[in-house]
């Protein structure tokens, strides 16, 4: 039995990324693991950080994370990059020195070494724009900077990263085809 900690980030309850949620939670709670989920919306989750002391709310999530043997975030990429209220998250949530510190090897040069080792991480993104545009135009951006930039830093070299295109254009078909993928990724958590 693994425990499960889901980091939700959309406001819409009718969304496709509700969706993922429930077909997500729904599989891996049938498959006998433990689902925690933090909805940002719900919870009304302050993203702004401006260099305070983590608060009750970001040392609760912590303590979640660290009882969990898995992250999972759910979310749109808009302009690039997550919700600002999933941005905010990590930014005080995923922050040093809980999340990493930095090894210091001369100067100002380090690197970081990461806190999180053994736990795995699984990102749910949607996106309006089709695969071709974010593959080719934009790199893969965002996929980079979830994988290298805050799981790798964090210490989490296990990361799965699934993406559904096109989301507001697909037809219905292809919808349920992108929650079979779900399902198939909660299997095999």
């Amino acid at each position: 039995m693994k425990k499960i900690f889901i980091v939700y980030g959309h406001y819409n309850e009718k969304s496709f990324n509700a969706a993922i949620r429930d077909t997500f939670k729904d599989t891996v709670e049938k498959n006998g693991h433990n689902v925690d989920v933090v909805d940002l919306y719900k919870e009304k989750f302050n993203p702004v950080f401006s260099g305070e002391d983590p608060d009750d709310t970001v040392l609760d999530h912590r303590k979640r994370i660290e009882d969990s043997d898995a992250i999972v975030l759910i979310a749109p990429i808009w302009n690039f990059r997550m919700p600002a209220i999933v941005e905010g998250w990590i930014d005080k949530v995923l922050a040093p020195p809980w999340a990493f510190k930095f090894k210091k090897l001369f100067g100002n040069y380090g690197y970081p070494q990461g806190n999180l080792k053994g736990k795995k991480a699984v990102v749910f993104c949607t996106y309006g724009s089709p695969q071709f545009a974010v593959r080719t135009f934009f790199l893969n951006m965002p996929t980079k900077r979830l994988r290298r930039g805050v799981f790798n830093i964090c210490g989490i070299t296990d990361v799965i990263y699934r993406r559904y295109f096109a989301v507001p254009f697909v037809k219905e078909y292809k919808r349920k085809k992108f929650l079979e993928d779900v399902k198939k990724t909660a299997n095999n958590i």
